[in-house]
């Protein structure tokens, strides 16, 4: 197919496309002339996972085109791969709240304590201690206390998300799947948890709640 007919099927604009190209994100179509290239469906689904990237997952497109080197790399060890792509996403914060250091020594335990092979220093270690540490600052600190209950239920997710990318026999469609799915998988995440959320403050506080429940009123821990 053309550029043109490739914008059609994907809905991106062909100075777009033409762009993803210069920017590395899109492999160029093949010179069927001069001035004419052919595309067929490995750009169609290249363009598809370039704007859910974006449009969805939120990601620049520097960030993009580090998280499509990770998926283009196959033969590469998947959990090198995996450790790529969430170093790429992973936000870099500046943020040094008070009381980081204690923060970063409760990371460092629940890791440990949990048994999770994870450096102390991975950027999303860093990312959650900050948060903690900002927790504290606002005078949240007894939220800790269920950062084990968290932990319990990342573990499942994080063993869904393996046994799902797992289906694809295929290395390429593997890596894929985990780099795509740890992108878009955040999101999905997010806004399951906060339709949770509504659902349990309905049943909670909500009109009715407790004659239909029968649940004492207890604060809503997250």
């Amino acid at each position: 197919m053309r550029i043109g007919e490739l914008s059609r099927d994907t809905g991106v604009a062909v100075p777009t496309i033409k762009y993803y190209v210069r920017e590395g994100l899109l492999p160029a179509g093949r010179l069927t002339s001069p001035n004419q290239a052919s595309y067929d469906d490995i750009h169609v689904r290249r363009l598809r996972l370039i704007r859910g990237l974006l449009d969805v997952g939120g990601l620049s497109v520097s960030v993009v085109r580090e998280v499509l080197a990770a998926v283009d790399s196959p033969d590469e060890p998947v959990h090198k791969v995996l450790g790529a792509a969430q170093h790429a996403i992973t936000p870099v914060t500046a943020a040094r709240p008070e009381g980081l250091e204690e923060a970063r020594r409760a990371v460092a335990e629940l890791l440990e304590r949990r048994g999770w092979h994870v450096e102390p220093d991975h950027p999303s270690a860093e990312v959650l201690a900050v948060a903690l540490a900002t927790f504290r600052g606002i005078g949240q600190g007894a939220f800790e206390e269920v950062l084990d209950d968290y932990a319990s239920a990342c573990e499942r997710i994080a063993a869904a998300d393996m046994a799902y990318v797992g289906r694809n026999a295929e290395v390429d469609g593997l890596v894929e799947g985990v780099v795509i799915g740890t992108v878009l998988g955040d999101v999905v995440l997010s806004s399951m948890r906060r339709l949770a959320h509504v659902d349990r403050s309905a049943r909670t506080y909500g009109e009715g709640a407790q004659e239909a429940s029968g649940e004492p009123d207890t604060p809503w821990a997250p």
